[in-house]
């Protein structure tokens, strides 16, 4: 498969402290590619590089063969990529359909598809009828005209997740998707995200603390520790490095069930 994210040497720092030490990574078109690694490791921060939300001192960030290095996030989000955050970035106080909608026409006014004035009240009728398909893929249409407020934890981490999908990215990236969530939903947000990915034939980045969602998901595994990279691979050739498992894994790799 053709590679479409990739990361070159890349260093971070914030004043004296050298949070990412020459990273090297490369994604390939419809894996999903995990970043793990213990708190302090460098993940977020390699997150944020990718994305956009900071800028690397050295090295190179590619996506679809073109050098993206010093692109900003919103113009990385025109090129394809989705992203989703920690904690939940949506529009509080208008309804989760209202969410979709701002969304998709951004989306069409970024690429030239819509003419229609920005300050028009009602959506037109394709725009709503896309608008409905996604929430129905996240289970969140009969919560369409609640304000988005009012969601639990985890309808408002799926409907951040419907924002990002709107975009119709080619890349989604996904900064612990099931962070706060229950066993149940963490459970539901793993075959949401799977279904979604293959239906949509994306490519997915990916960080997460729980091993589970992280074995559920994952093709290929980036393990960091105190910002370099000790082990990168299939999820077997990651479970049987012995630094992985004394760095971060421990005793619960050896006790790990494919």
């Amino acid at each position: 498969m053709s590679t479409l994210l990739s990361v070159t040497g890349v260093h971070k720092s914030y004043g004296s402290h050298h949070v990412l030490k020459g990273i090297d990574l490369d994604v390939a078109a419809r894996e999903t590619f995990a970043i793990i690694g213990p708190n302090g490791a460098g993940k977020t921060t390699l997150f944020k590089v990718m994305t956009g939300e900071v800028w690397c001192e050295q090295g190179r960030i590619a996506y679809d063969n073109r050098d993206i290095t010093r692109l900003t996030a919103h113009e990385r989000v025109q090129l394809g990529m989705g992203r989703t955050f920690q904690v939940a970035r949506i529009f509080p106080d208008v309804t989760v359909e209202e969410n979709i909608v701002v969304t998709i026409e951004a989306r069409q006014r970024s690429r030239g598809a819509s003419e229609a004035p920005w300050y028009r009240v009602t959506p037109p009728r394709e725009t709503i009828t896309e608008v409905h398909a996604v929430l129905a893929d996240l289970g969140l249409l009969d919560k369409r005209h609640v304000e988005a407020k009012f969601l639990s934890h985890g309808d408002k981490k799926r409907l951040e997740l419907g924002i990002a999908l709107a975009g119709k990215p080619r890349i989604l990236m996904l900064d612990e998707p099931t962070a706060g969530m229950s066993p149940s939903d963490r459970i539901a947000t793993t075959e949401l995200i799977l279904r979604l990915r293959d239906q949509n034939d994306m490519t997915v980045v990916m960080t997460e603390h729980d091993m589970d969602v992280i074995f559920g998901l994952a093709t290929r595994i980036l393990v960091m520790n105190q910002g370099e990279t000790i082990a990168i691979g299939t999820i077997d050739e990651v479970r049987s490095n012995p630094m992985v498992r004394d760095v971060y894994l421990g005793k619960e790799m050896y006790g790990a069930e494919d």
